[in-house]
């Protein structure tokens, strides 16, 4: 009698861990077979859209920014050729605009906006592939200068972003 419990807990252990094994506790959905993703550098094309300017290093930044949520959130390895997921785009648009003014028709708080075109490929599960901008945005005071907020609002930027992404390409969310 003893034994057969033991069988059957035994049996039904496996069968749970088999149902998980695609699933992890940080909300990833991962597809059976996958094992390697690719985060190709997001390029810096956001100068070619009026409005918005080049900031240095905001390519190489995002790129980690993305690299980094997802080898830590997945079991999944980081590759630089031929991944099952590609991650891929440009940085389209990153300016600083006003948002309200004072009595004296100043600028009272401004808004940094990032813009990302991403690309994304699951060579497993084909049917799965999208194009698909995401932007964020980040508000500070007028007195302080973009330069002042840079880090802040890049984090809080990239943040979003790279959460909205894995979302919707490992989360399904």
């Amino acid at each position: 009698m003893k034994m057969n419990k033991i069988k059957i807990t035994l049996i039904f252990y496996t069968i749970i861990q088999n149902a998980c094994g695609i699933y992890s506790f940080t909300g990833a959905s991962i597809p059976a077979g996958t094992k390697t993703f690719q985060v190709n550098y997001f390029e810096n094309k956001a100068g070619n859209r009026p409005g918005s300017t080049i900031e240095p290093g905001l390519d190489r930044d995002f790129t980690i920014a993305l690299q980094d949520l997802i080898l830590n959130r997945t079991n999944l390895n980081l590759v630089n050729d031929q991944g099952d997921l590609i991650y891929e785009g440009e940085i389209t648009k990153y300016s600083v605009s006003p948002m309200s003014a004072t009595a004296e028709i100043k600028a009272a708080q401004n808004r940094l906006e990032i813009s990302i075109a991403l690309r994304y490929f699951n060579k497993i599960k084909e049917e799965d592939d999208f194009k698909k901008t995401y932007s964020f945005f980040y508000d500070f005071p007028a007195d302080q200068q973009v330069y002042d907020v840079k880090d802040t609002a890049h984090k809080e930027i990239f943040d979003r972003i790279t959460q909205d992404i894995f979302n919707e390409t490992l989360a399904k969310w």
